[in-house]
């Protein structure tokens, strides 16, 4: 079995997901924390233990993108010593990881060349293609089938129920960034879908983008979920108060009725599997919660806006 080295987070939680850690060499400084306990750090951002706001974070990586400079480094003499046979590295997003322009700079420096193993999911559909691209580079692809297989059954009984009692299409609005807002892209449209939701300002297969804020209040949605890129709830609580003090937020439908909600970043943002499945679950219980309850995993991964206004399934 190959040695291997993951530079972005949902590739290290799929990989511990379906079991295939022991050859799991070194990780990047976002990966989950019981990678972070076992694995060395080899990816590190320049921005590692800084607290910056939401604008200043938006500023620093516009700056980094428009001047071709990345955030992200790799701790060379740690990736030469161990020496790995793949690495798992991405092109979705250079904002919010290395890249793998990136990564081959480094690499071309060392004395064994490892294969680089670039994972670009663009759609929920992908994202699961990539388990079965890892597990197959790690010499398991079998691994990877009984994973998805696993996960289907959430995402097949979510489904079900919908058709079952024919629920309607509710409109969401799932902010990625607050200052500015952006909207959802890639596989999270396909994500509030087979919650029982539509999106209609998201960017489904896409990057998320700029949303000027009168796109927002004009589209009016039934249900506002903000998850900002690597915030937690705590986190963004902080800064909600840059959308909170809008003119024209007390008007919008979802907030009269109380349907704002505040989500952990990795049920969205970081595309593993096992994650996104979560962020479907979740959405379900949020959008339709007469029909489904908040799985007792994920209560804490989320917090109502607006106290006591939540109700859960009853069946």
């Amino acid at each position: 079995m190959p040695s291997v080295v993951s530079f972005l987070p949902a590739a290290t939680q799929m990989i511990y997901d379906m079991g295939l850690q022991t050859h799991l060499m070194g990780v990047t400084f976002e990966c989950p924390e019981q990678a972070l306990q076992q694995k060395p750090k080899i990816v590190r951002c320049v921005l590692e233990g800084k607290t910056l706001s939401s604008t200043e974070i938006d500023t620093v990586f516009s700056a980094a993108k428009a001047s071709g400079k990345s955030l992200y480094y790799v701790d060379e003499p740690i990736l030469q010593n161990i020496a790995p046979d793949i690495i798992f590295t991405q092109d979705v997003c250079e904002v919010c990881q290395i890249d793998t322009a990136c990564t081959a700079a480094a690499v071309s420096r060392l004395p064994k060349q490892p294969q680089l193993i670039p994972l670009t999911p663009q759609t929920l559909t992908d994202v699961f293609t990539t388990a079965i691209t890892i597990a197959k580079a790690m010499g398991h692809e079998e691994a990877a089938y009984s994973y998805l297989a696993q996960l289907q059954q959430t995402t097949q009984h979510i489904l079900n129920q919908l058709r079952l009692h024919n629920m309607p299409l509710k409109t969401v609005a799932l902010l990625e960034w607050m200052a500015p807002v952006y909207n959802c892209g890639h596989w999270i449209p396909y994500q509030i879908a087979q919650a029982g939701g539509i999106d209609l300002i998201s960017h489904p297969g896409g990057d998320s983008i700029v949303t000027p804020w009168q796109k927002i209040v004009k589209y009016n949605p039934e249900v506002i979920v903000i998850a900002p890129c690597g915030f937690t709830i705590q986190r963004t609580l902080t800064e909600m108060h840059l959308l909170t003090q809008l003119p024209e937020w007390p008007s919008l439908k979802a907030v009269q009725n109380k349907q704002v909600f505040i989500a952990d970043y990795d049920l969205f943002t970081q595309p593993s599997a096992s994650t996104l499945v979560n962020g479907i679950a979740l959405l379900a219980g949020l959008i339709h919660p007469q029909l489904f309850s908040i799985p007792t995993h994920l209560q804490h991964k989320y917090q109502p806006l607006y106290s006591n206004t939540h109700r859960y399934a009853t069946t």
